[in-house]
């Protein structure tokens, strides 16, 4: 990695390399055990990871704060797809990638699970606001594309990709697949078709799910 000057950088070392690959394991080990119970205790995660509950409290204050990362790591990794969606030159080519890249990576399952059991910071809002944005500008160039069926609205991509998220047997490869296969029906029915009927009932609005990240006490 090169660094401002031109100079490649230092790998980390010592306690420093060892504390990221803690924060690694203890991260994968909070999304098993969070998606598979969100109200598991933390010690179940220092347990999963098989770090010492003291290396998870010296890098994490306590629940609400690992879940909180988890939750944003998921935001910055939906707005990372979508910036990348949006280099793409073919309109539905690059709606249609990003939401099996989001599929692939289970983003919308920390949505499913985790909605309403932290209090969300303003870097959050302000990332939720910027994902809102691009999701927007996909679906306006897919619409453009003369692909995406009229009626179809930005609101409808949560739901689409909560729908994948719910596929989920004990083998991961296999959830991968059906989920995949699960996305290209959704897509079939999104899609323009000349005898398609008119999608029932008034479409999502704005802001309309976000009640559930309010805190739940």
């Amino acid at each position: 990695m090169s660094t401002p000057t031109g100079k490649t950088a230092a790998p980390l070392a010592g306690r420093r390399a060892q504390a990221a690959r803690n924060d690694e394991v203890i991260l994968e080990a909070a999304r098993a055990v969070f998606l598979d119970d969100p109200k598991a205790p933390i010690a179940a995660v220092a347990e999963r990871a098989g770090v010492g509950i003291s290396a998870l409290y010296r890098r994490y204050a306590g629940k609400e704060d690992l879940l909180r990362q988890l939750c944003h790591d998921g935001l910055r990794r939906y707005i990372a797809e979508a910036e990348a969606a949006l280099a793409e030159p073919d309109d539905w080519a690059a709606f249609v990638g990003f939401l099996a890249r989001v599929v692939d990576a289970d983003v919308h399952s920390l949505t499913v699970h985790l909605a309403g059991t932290f209090t969300p910071t303003e870097e959050m809002g302000r990332d939720a606001v910027r994902a809102g944005e691009l999701a927007t500008a996909l679906v306006e160039r897919a619409h453009a594309s003369g692909r995406l069926r009229p009626d179809a609205v930005v609101q409808d991509l949560g739901l689409l990709l909560e729908g994948c998220a719910a596929v989920r047997v004990p083998d991961p490869e296999r959830t991968g697949q059906l989920r995949r296969r699960q996305l290209a029906v959704l897509l079939a029915g999104l899609s323009t078709a000349a005898d398609a009927d008119p999608l029932p009932g008034p479409p999502p609005a704005a802001g309309e799910f976000d009640w559930r990240w309010r805190r739940r006490e």
